[in-house]
């Protein structure tokens, strides 16, 4: 069977089966209802004098290129601890597979046709393109310290930061920000790095300053001075991106520990598009170092859970568990052997763009799985929402806040994820640049996770990609029947459908609003 190509329209422009950890963005609050998770960090949770009045705290871990793979209670049983305390969202999709859209995204809870970030560099990307578009005065901090929250930011901000040719001035503290330790893209390293210390940039040399480790440190510093105040800690660690550096304590741990062979690992796609090809079996040694990769990325979790762990220690200590919303992410997911490809991120398969969700806090029920869509759009209005605060300006995402307290719940959410991506050259200068990987061309996607549509029959669970190249490919993945996104079956798509799913997802293209965008999310 050929490949299908879409028709021309004018217009402008998986559920994988869940593992039993999942990492799912968490709002890690401790109600009192919490207290044996306070009592596992080695302390209790007292109910804060002011905790029915005062607003609450929101801490934010966003991780870089977290796979669902790595979240075992085996790796990371903190974070375990968080889905078992709070809700997962198991639906959670990004709105592009790269670490500089996706983090525009949540900042600003814009699609990246809206925030016109869409590579890593400029002048498509990075933080030159997030300036030059104004977005750095529209994020979620700017909003939250109006309504006099005390701000946050730790660890890695957008790609390009602190980079002397995109920012001429030494150590620039963007809007909205009380508290600022973020460094250059010397942080991969995790190891012999600079940062920028409110201003003041400073390196971190040798063993005892390993990255996350001084994160951690800064994040429980700026709780114990933020007590009695409303605050909104992100925490926003390197780790595991590669080089996939682990702490010292931590670079002997797992041994024989090798990457999952679930059924698309090594194995070619029918149908596949040109971008990916069919492609030669793994060799023994690249098999090899994808388990070594596996591994490593699995010893840098490790200090990532320890930080999770640490955070929920000091709010108790601080007796702010009760109050304090806890949320843990990545800001996209990783791929490693499956369909053949290496390793890296950007595709539209749910290794990718399906990430971790958790929340914890007041009013949170435990070890509840939300099975409705949700993107990192959502995380803005949410964070506002939760502050009592008012978004600096429009966004296309929506509050997860009903969706949190079941009595809430709304009676319509999205059916459908977009997922936009522009296709670009593997540039060593990237930090996201991979030997040996493979980038697809540009497209737009749905993930769509929905109870009907009107040319299908029954509930569909599929991602459906146009490919907006001279061959003008599409992929149709039926997750419900082939969950791990190894069959395209575009070509036995009726004309009907065909026509619906480009009209599906030319609407989302083109949504500019929350009202829009949450209609086009949801087409019946």
């Amino acid at each position: 069977m050929k490949l299908w190509r879409r028709e021309h329209h004018d217009s402008a422009s998986r559920r994988r089966p869940r593992s039993r950890r999942r990492l799912v963005a968490a709002t890690a609050t401790a109600t009192a209802s919490l207290a044996l998770a306070a009592g596992a960090c080695g302390g209790s949770a007292a109910p804060a004098t002011t905790a029915s009045a005062a607003r609450p705290n929101i801490v934010f871990i966003l991780t870089d290129d977290l796979s669902w793979n790595l979240v075992t209670d085996q790796i990371a049983p903190h974070i375990t601890a968080l889905e078992r305390q709070g809700e997962t969202f198991d639906h959670y999709f990004v709105t592009d597979s790269l670490c500089c859209p996706s983090r525009s995204s949540i900042f600003t809870g814009l699609l990246p046709h809206d925030t016109k970030v869409e590579t890593n560099l400029s002048p498509d990307g990075g933080y030159g393109k997030f300036q030059q578009e104004g977005l750095a005065g529209r994020t979620f901090a700017v909003a939250l310290q109006a309504a006099g929250y005390q701000t946050s930011m730790l660890g890695k901000y957008l790609n390009g930061y602190g980079d002397p040719t995109i920012t001429p001035t030494t150590g620039p503290v963007p809007r909205g920000w009380s508290d600022w330790h973020v460094s250059n893209t010397t942080g991969y390293a995790e190891l012999n790095f600079d940062q920028n210390d409110n201003g003041v940039v400073r390196h971190y040399a040798g063993q005892d300053n390993y990255g996350v480790d001084v994160l951690n440190a800064d994040a429980q510093a700026f709780i114990r001075r933020s007590a009695g105040k409303p605050f909104a800690l992100e925490v926003a660690t390197y780790a595991p991106h590669q080089p996939y550096t682990p702490a010292p304590r931590n670079a002997d741990d797992f041994p024989g520990l090798t990457e999952p062979r679930d059924p698309s690992f090594n194995t070619n796609n029918t149908d596949a598009p040109a971008w990916l090809g069919q492609r030669a079996p793994l060799a023994p040694s690249v098999l090899t170092n994808l388990d070594q990769a596996y591994r490593e990325r699995a010893q840098a979790v490790e200090s990532v859970d320890k930080l999770v762990g640490d955070t929920e220690a000091t709010l108790a200590a601080e007796h702010l568990l009760d109050n304090t919303y806890f949320v843990f992410s990545s800001d996209n997911g990783y791929h490693l052997g499956q369909h053949r490809l290496v390793r890296g991120k950007q595709t539209a398969f749910d290794t990718d763009i399906r990430v971790p969700l958790i929340v914890t806090g007041p009013g949170v029920p435990h070890g509840r799985v939300i099975s409705q869509v949700a993107q990192n759009v959502d995380l803005y209005p949410t964070f506002t929402d939760l502050a009592g605060a008012t978004p600096a300006r429009p966004v296309d995402g929506r509050s997860l806040v009903p969706l949190l307290r079941p009595a809430t719940e709304p009676p319509s959410w999205r059916t459908i994820a977009l997922v936009e991506h522009l296709g670009q050259a593997s540039d060593p200068a990237d930090p996201d640049h991979e030997p040996g990987g493979s980038n697809p061309t540009t497209y737009e996607a749905i993930r769509i996770s929905a109870p009907h549509l009107a040319h299908f029959d029954g509930p569909v669970e599929a991602v459906y990609v146009e490919y907006n190249d001279s061959k003008h490919e599409i992929e149709y993945y039926d997750i419900t029947k082939d969950p791990y996104e190894i069959n395209n079956v575009a070509g036995a798509l009726t004309g009907a459908q065909r026509a619906e799913l480009h009209t599906v997802l030319a609407g989302l293209g083109n949504c500019h609003t929350q009202a829009a965008c949450a209609a086009a999310g949801l087409p019946i």
